[in-house]
Parts: C-alpha cells; structure tokens; sequence
C-alpha cells in the first residue's frame, strides 16, 4: 500500500538523522506528504504522535549507547537532541525512574524495546489483536511456582526465545498435577531481568498457589508483591506476543503517564487461550506506578 510505504520513507529519515534536529516538516518531505496529512496517518496507524515516536528512537538510541558504548553521558545527551546533560537526566529519569547513570550500571536492555519496522502484518496486529488502552488492575500479591529458564529476548542479538520457552511450556503443563494447593484456570508467565548485569532474562512458567506445599523437583517458589498492572489483551497465536510488547513498551508506555515499576511482567493464560488458534485470547500484563 503506497501509504505504508510513504509512512516507512518517513521512519527511514528519522533513523538517519536521530542526531541532529529533526523538524516535522521535513519528515513528511521526505515521505512525499504534507504535514499534516503525515502527522494524521503516523497517528492513526500507530496510536502515537510523531513527536512521541522521534523521543521514543531517541531514547533507544540513548539505552544501547549506556549500555554497550562508553560515551560519556553528556555526548549521549547532546546525541539524543538534548541541550544539556541535566536536560537529559531529567528526562531520562521521569521516563524510566532511573537515571542514565544508574541504568549503564545495571547494564539491563530490558526495559526498553526496539522498534518493528512498519510492515502490513505490525500495522494488522496492533488495529485489531492489541487492546491498544489497557485495563489497570490492582493486582493482590501472588505466590507462584513453576519451571524456571533464563534466555535472551527480542531486544537482543542473541534472541532464542522460541528455542527455550515452549520447551519450557511442554516440560510444565505435564506436572501441573504435581503441584499442591494450585489455584486452577489460569498459568503465568513471568519476566523479568536475570541480573543487574546481563542481557538475559529469566522466565518462570507457572501456576499460582494458595498455601504451602513441597516443591517438586527442579521447580522454583517466586512471590509477587501486590502491584498496579497495566493489562492488554493480546489476541491470536502467542508467538506474535512480541508485536504486542513492541507496542507497549516503545508506543504506549513512553505516552501514557505512568512509568513501569521495574517488577515482573506477567503473562496470562486463562481459559479463552489456545497455542495456536488466531481466536486465542491472553494477557499481557506490566506493573507501573503513577
């Protein structure tokens, strides 16, 4: 669609000129549209101004430097269109509650996803299989236990996610039955940072419980604390769940407000979801606070 194709010639000039002033005009120059026309359809198709996007790549930019460069912050700061290295912390910091220096010492890329180019398939999943506004829900403190594995996300180039999760997901769901006090219906993922120092994450499949019980072998006990949880609906297969992050993280979350609260994302796995189908229903929940 020759639309989709002008929006991406517009993504394509900010990524080329993240470090230097970027006036709005000129993206839709660039993508062979008038202003207002771009801003429209950019807002439109992805739930988010234009300004929002250009802050959101810049910060990207801004994590992996942190992370994998040693820059010294306020080159950072300048490279991200900030005036002054103060500027940027501030900004950095009511973004994410933490600051860029902080961040460089927990040397974790988890909190901030990349970009998904703007393709037919992103653009359908996000119209019709995101609830794009979340429910928030108090959620009371959990205790869970399940299977543990540590692996490498979608914001990393060692990604081997669907190498380690549906094995971990086929070695559990047999040994439900193993479990005491279960409360039945519904499975979690959880995911959170495996360490202050690593890339990977670590995901426990698992089912929650009401009281005490032994653990079965190789299984692990994880409490989560009463929290507020941001929760989509994510619907179809879950192998498309990292369309739905996407979203969150780099769309709805740098725009809504709310700042994440660094504790565990869930994921929810009621009776509504089927491994496959394109029907299926789960959730995808991140804590925040306001």
């Amino acid at each position: 669609m020759l639309y989709l194709r002008q929006i991406q010639e517009g993504i394509d000039f900010i990524e080329a000129h993240l470090e230097s002033d970027i006036a709005l005009s000129e993206v839709a120059r660039a993508a062979g549209m008038s202003q207002w026309h771009f801003q429209r359809i950019f807002k439109a198709l992805t739930n988010e101004t234009l300004k929002t996007y250009i802050r959101s790549r810049r910060f990207s930019r801004a994590l992996e430097q942190l992370t994998n460069t040693r820059l010294p912050i306020l080159d950072i700061a300048l490279a991200s269109g900030y005036e002054t290295q103060e500027s940027f912390t501030r900004a950095f910091r009511d973004c994410f509650r933490l600051t860029p220096s902080q961040y460089r010492k927990m040397g974790n890329r988890s909190l901030f996803v990349r970009k998904l180019r703007f393709d037919e398939s992103y653009l359908a999943h996000i119209h019709h299989n995101i609830s794009l506004e979340p429910d928030i829900q108090q959620q009371p403190a959990m205790q869970l236990v399940g299977l543990p594995t540590d692996y490498y996300g979608i914001d990393s180039e060692k990604n081997n996610l669907g190498q380690k999760l549906p094995p971990l997901w086929a070695k559990f769901l047999p040994r439900l039955g193993e479990i005491a006090n279960t409360v039945p219906g519904v499975c979690y993922g959880v995911v959170a940072p495996a360490g202050p120092h690593t890339e990977e994450l670590r995901y426990l499949a698992c089912i929650e419980v009401n009281g005490p019980g032994a653990l079965p072998p190789g299984m692990v006990a994880m409490e989560i604390p009463a929290s507020t949880y941001a929760r989509f609906t994510h619907r179809g297969p879950a192998q498309n769940v990292d369309a739905t992050v996407n979203y969150i993280y780099s769309s709805w979350l740098l725009s809504a407000g709310p700042s994440h609260s660094l504790g565990p994302d869930l994921e929810i796995y009621g009776s509504q979801y089927h491994p496959t189908s394109g029907d299926s229903v789960m959730y995808y929940a991140i804590p925040i606070v306001r």
